[in-house]
């Protein structure tokens, strides 16, 4: 039977929402040659891209001066025979699917809203955000000292993501956004506000929000008159614009050839616009002048606002944020001295780069279907590289290296920092006498042990002397992780690494009786979510969290005494989120809280609002008198899931629903079978040992029928 544990529905939380990927493992081997031309560079840069990435689409444009300088597309759809650049281009020729979805570039036009309303005094980036959103509370009176900029710098202190049903299939749906402030108020805070910066999606949901409040205008019409229409961003647009119109490019599961419903995101201010790649080019020229904003704002957004609170001394790193900018001193430009802009976008299915040159008036988008946000932000940086060129500036791409050092007696207090580390990670960390650092990670089973020795410089670093670790004691009392890395990928160049991988957790003395029931429901328990839109990508998602569980479950996986993965044991009902670390690791923490209904039936709530029950508890789908049955979504709006037991399983179910409600069915091995949502099913034939799930709306009624 299928198994999905509450620490596997975590992870597939955290995979589902926006994110800065920085998976960069390097997959080819170099061309010989270097490429002469903007348009040979662009080529081999994106098809890069697209191969490290495994997308199955993409574009580029590079902007200059006011005009596109060069585009081109790469790929193309599965379905077309013989798909492939021809048939890609074919499509693309005639306009009808040229739009991706940005992703977290989308926060690039929240920032510049709410800057305009700065330039017209109409907020005041450092007052408090309640000033401005009256009804925005928390479970935590430091939140009345989050700031507008805190919102846009990612230092909010705020837990992360807040977005069930913020992801869908071809549903337009803002439930996400117009749930935040009631999600928000049974939060609390993970750190103090300003304390530090790590990616935070809710901060620009709630910047979406101060901008409708400041301006009294929606959202998605405060950008089209203020930032669209100013700039001639003409195949610039949001979700309900574009459901039904097959005008977003195409997506994929895997290595189905069948393409996906239109990925949607209802949080648009953090991750939900739409683009081509001319469009988002063109939208980072507009910010090399004054356009949109004054150039006071352009600068003020450009400023290293990640420095503001604890950031590792040593960079650089791939991570360096400003005012919506993922990094204002991007490698290798910053070397050169010269600032260049970066923000990356990764949704579920899409992925985006926009590298921004102002001093030069140059920008570059590269978009994919498929594929991973850090390769086209290289991709991008390549084209950039080659057009400044022709411009004669040169820029110094040469690769960097650990400072000289040899390997040396350690200091014997440093053992005493061995323990237990965690992010969305979690690590043992033994030190020897003997100078030897061995990491252990205790939540990915399969992935051996690395050993580390010390060296002269106070890290420790691996047998090829090319990645180092320290543990740095901080001034907030914390010993942290640090990580240097660099990675070079032929034909996109290097990627620097240098950042808080981990904070050493604290000890927390439980007994072993509740060690052992919070490792019980853990490692044991298999949950299913129940809160989610009947469209949500998580359903979908769910199939491939089954597979991985079927996969790991003889895999021994380790548990954190007194921990329940990254969060604290605090009773037998509640945990509490711990690590405080900058960047983008420590993202997306949540406390979590159990409880059993008058039914013995285990329940899961996570602070973000995701709730799920326990497996064990679902019922038998039944086939109803006459082969007759119905299920109605109950008001609490919980999805209802079934077990396929035997006097269902083989049998063709058809089912009548309402709108706005959908089914999944999945099989004894846990993925898809049927879909309302993906394929417009209606009728399915049952597998053995599956499930089904039914959602929709309070009241919503699905009349079945069995042959």
């Amino acid at each position: 039977m299928m198994k999905e544990t509450c620490r596997r529905f975590g992870a597939l939380l955290l995979a589902l929402a926006l994110s800065l990927s920085l998976s960069v493992p390097a997959l080819a081997a170099e061309t010989e040659g270097a490429p002469k031309t903007l348009a040979e560079t662009a080529k081999e840069a994106a098809s890069a891209a697209m191969t490290y990435g495994g997308a199955t689409q993409l574009a580029w444009a590079v902007w200059q001066d006011g005009e596109i300088l060069a585009s081109g597309r790469e790929g193309g759809t599965r379905e077309d025979p013989g798909a492939g650049h021809l048939a890609g281009l074919a499509a693309w020729s005639a306009g009808s699917n040229d739009l991706y979805g940005v992703g977290s570039v989308s926060k690039i036009y929240t920032t510049v809203a709410v800057m305009q309303l700065a330039e017209a005094g109409k907020l005041d980036l450092d007052q408090p955000v309640v000033k401005y959103l009256p009804n925005f509370k928390m479970a935590d009176e430091r939140y009345k000292d989050i700031t507008v900029r805190m919102l846009l710098n990612h230092s909010s202190g705020l837990m992360g993501s807040s977005m069930g049903s913020a992801m869908l299939f071809d549903d337009a749906s803002s439930t996400a956004t117009d749930q935040l402030l009631e999600r928000l108020a049974v939060q609390r805070l993970k750190a103090d506000p300003g304390a530090y910066s790590v990616y935070c999606n809710d901060g620009f949901t709630l910047a979406q929000l101060v901008v409708e409040a400041v301006s009294g205008a929606n959202f998605q019409d405060y950008l089209r008159a203020h930032i669209l229409d100013p700039a001639g961003l003409e195949k610039t647009a949001f979700p309900d614009e574009l459901v039904g119109t097959g005008r977003a490019v195409a997506t994929y599961q895997g290595e189905d050839a069948q393409a996906l419903p239109m990925d949607c995101l209802g949080v648009v201010g953090t991750g939900g616009i739409y683009a081509t790649a001319e469009d988002l080019a063109a939208f980072g020229g507009a910010l090399t002048g004054e356009t949109l904003l004054k150039k006071a704002s352009l600068e003020a957004m450009a400023a290293p606002e990640y420095a503001r609170g604890l950031w590792p001394e040593e960079g650089p790193d791939a991570l360096a944020y400003g005012l919506g900018w993922d990094n204002v001193e991007w490698y290798p430009f910053a070397q050169s001295g010269v600032t260049a802009l970066v923000k990356g976008g990764d949704t579920q299915y899409y992925h985006a780069g926009l590298v921004v040159l102002p001093e030069h008036e140059l920008a570059a988008a590269v978009l994919s279907s498929g594929g991973v946000s850090t390769y086209n932000e290289m991709a991008a940086s390549r084209m950039l590289i080659e057009a400044l060129k022709a411009k004669g500036v040169e820029v110094d791409e040469t690769p960097l290296t650990l400072p000289e050092a040899k390997p040396a007696p350690m200091p014997q207090e440093l053992t005493e920092l061995s323990g237990y580390y965690a992010s969305i990670y979690v690590f043992r960390i033994d030190v020897t006498k003997e100078g030897k650092l061995t990491l252990h990670y205790m939540n990915t089973p399969g992935m051996p042990d690395q050993t580390f020795t010390y060296y002269s410089d106070g890290s420790f670093r691996d047998e090829s002397n090319t990645a180092a670790l320290r543990l740095v004691k901080e001034d907030n009392g914390q010993t942290y992780l640090h990580q240097w890395t660099f990675t070079e990928l032929p034909l996109l160049g290097g990627l620097p690494g240098s950042n808080y991988a981990a904070m050493k957790l604290p000890e927390n003395p439980i007994s072993p009786e509740l060690q052992e029931h919070w490792d019980k429901i853990l490692l044991e328990t298999s949950v299913l979510p129940v809160s989610e839109r009947y469209s949500s990508q998580v359903y979908l998602a769910l199939g491939a969290a089954f597979a991985l569980s079927a996969a790991q479950q003889e895999e021994e996986t380790e548990s954190v005494p007194g921990y329940a993965g990254s969060m604290a044991i605090v009773d037998e009902n509640h945990a509490r989120y711990v690590p405080q670390v900058p960047g983008n690791v420590g993202r997306d923490g949540n406390d979590m809280e159990l409880w059993r209904d008058e039914k013995d039936i285990l329940w899961i709530r996570y602070s973000n609002g995701m709730l799920s029950m326990e497996e064990s508890a679902v019922p038998e789908l039944s086939t109803g008198r006459d082969n007759a049955a119905a299920c109605t979504i109950r008001p609490d709006g919980y999805a209802r899931w079934y077990k396929i037991g035997d006097k269902a399983a083989g049998k063709t179910m058809t089912v009548q629903a309402p709108e706005d409600a959908g089914f999944w069915v999945y099989d004894a091995a846990g993925q898809v079978t049927a879909s309302s949502v993906l394929w417009d099913q209606t009728s399915v034939q049952l597998p053995e040992d599956g499930l089904l799930v039914f959602a929709g709306d309070p009241g919503a009624r699905f009349q079945l029928t069995f042959r």
